[in-house]
Parts: C-alpha cells; sequence; structure tokens
C-alpha cells in the first residue's frame, strides 16, 4: 500500500535537528522523498506498522508532528505530478544498475 508521510520537526529545541536527520532517515528507509519533508512509502501492512512505530519513537510529541496518509494498494493511481522534481517510480521506470 501507498503511505504518504509528512512531518514538521521543531529544529530550535534541544536535538530537534537531530530527530529531524533521523526521521528522514528512517523514511528513507522505506520509500522516497518527494519533497523536504515529504515521503510515498510503498509498504505493506506490516511494514507500515514498524515503520510508525520507529518514527513515533523518534519524535517529540510536544514539539513535533507527523502524518500519515493511507492511500491504498492503488495510491500510486491517485498521485498527479505537476511541475518539476518529479519523481522515480520504481514500480514502473526501469531501473539502471
Amino acid at each position: 500500500m501507498l503511505v504518504l508521510i509528512t512531518y514538521d520537526v521543531s529544529v530550535i529545541s534541544d536535538g530537534g535537528q537531530r530527530r529531524l536527520r533521523r526521521i528522514a532517515k528512517t523514511c528513507l528507509d522505506y520509500g522516497m522523498r518527494v519533497q523536504n519533508s515529504v515521503f510515498e512509502c510503498e509498504v505493506t501492512p506490516a511494514q507500515f506498522v514498524v515503520l510508525k512505530n520507529e518514527l513515533i519513537t523518534i519524535f517529540d510529541p510536544e514539539e513535533d508532528s507527523l502524518r500519515f496518509y493511507m492511500l491504498g494498494k492503488k495510491g500510486r493511481q491517485r498521485v498527479e505530478h505537476v511541475g518539476a522534481k518529479s519523481v522515480a517510480d520504481p514500480a514502473n521506470d526501469a531501473l539502471i544498475l
């Protein structure tokens, strides 16, 4: 299923920069960055549970926010991109190794 993850991390507070980097790195382990704080992750339901739990342990609920948009199995078909910086679709685009 396709999950869109967005986050806002306060970098003013102590440890904010570190949390920001850790959240981005965790999201990169499961998907691809489509904008600065936005990731598209193609995951199974079990992987989503693990990913969500990892992110929840990293962020500070008093300072930061996380949002999860479950777009489902056909989520890619619901995404329309206009403008610069299009993102590769690993399911349909050829990979060069």
